[in-house]
């Protein structure tokens, strides 16, 4: 019996640490001056094709009937907890672009969030990392910015791994200051 209350105390313990984790990324969402990176979407596989144009979904991976659920919750979450996303950039991926699409409707491309995984793009990497530095230093702060992006460039900038269509909330110094977990 002893051991069952400790189990139940513990239990309680960790819901209610994560219901204030909730709360409190929610307040931080809502002062409107976050960088928000958000790794695409459920696109089951790895890499891409090798015939990939990022001009043809078709010789891309994409997001699976579960990836686009995953997005509108993006978006659901964004909407019930009156967050307002700002301006919303995608990589030119079409998970991307998709995940972006679902979630928030409104969006625009930014090379800068491309994917370089893939040896034929790896040698954009430093541009691209140097170029999303130097937005974000110039970025006026004044409202959310979403980077809907891949797996290697929240991994380079962050130095933090992220899960399909995971949320990770940073300040323009990339402290991370929480992350959300859509499922």
């Amino acid at each position: 019996m002893k051991y069952i209350k400790i189990i139940i105390l513990i239990f309680l313990f960790l819901f209610n640490y994560k219901s204030f984790a909730d709360e409190n990324i929610v307040e931080i969402l809502k002062k409107n001056n976050n960088i928000i990176f958000i790794r695409h979407s459920l696109a089951p596989g790895n890499g891409d094709p090798q015939n990939i144009n990022l001009n043809n979904c078709k010789t891309q991976r994409n997001l699976s009937t579960e990836g686009i659920n995953q997005s509108k919750k993006i978006g659901n979450f964004f909407k019930k907890n009156n967050i307002k996303p700002g301006e919303v950039l995608s990589s030119e991926w079409c998970r991307c672009k998709d995940t972006a699409f679902y979630a928030f409707s409104n969006y625009r491309t930014f090379d800068a969030l491309n994917s370089f995984y893939d040896p034929k793009f790896y040698k954009n990497k430093k541009k691209q990392i140097k170029g999303l530095k130097k937005f974000i230093k110039n970025w006026d702060s004044k409202s959310n910015l979403v980077l809907v992006t891949h797996y290697v460039v929240i991994s380079e900038i962050l130095g933090l791994g992220a899960n399909s269509g995971e949320i990770i909330v940073t300040n323009k110094d990339y402290k991370t200051l929480g992350r959300i977990k859509i499922d």
